[in-house]
């Protein structure tokens, strides 16, 4: 129930059509980007869904650490994600996950 509301209030970030690349290995490399991203976001649902919003990184931490551990996820990209499902700004996974 909580993962619905958290989806139903933070959907995915919808990005701006870029202008396609004349070069189809970019054209695919952004494709590649996109899905990772989403994917991204979805993990960032499910960390939320454990370590609530209201929860700083640092606490979060402490919640998300068996988790992240369980699904072979590093904990600096679950807290990542977790901060671009709350932002939905890909800066968040910046040195991460992109």
């Amino acid at each position: 129930m909580v993962r619905q509301a958290v989806h139903d209030v933070r959907t995915a970030p919808s990005q701006a059509p870029a202008e396609p690349s004349a070069d189809p290995a970019v054209a695919a490399l952004r494709v590649v980007v996109d899905d990772l991203a989403a994917c991204s976001h979805q993990l960032g649902e499910l960390m939320l869904e454990v370590a609530p919003a209201y929860l700083s990184d640092t606490e979060a931490a402490d919640v998300l650490a068996l988790l992240c551990d369980e699904i072979g996820e590093p904990l600096d990209h679950g807290l990542a994600a977790r901060r671009y499902a709350l932002t939905g700004d890909r800066r968040a996974l910046a040195g991460t996950v992109l």
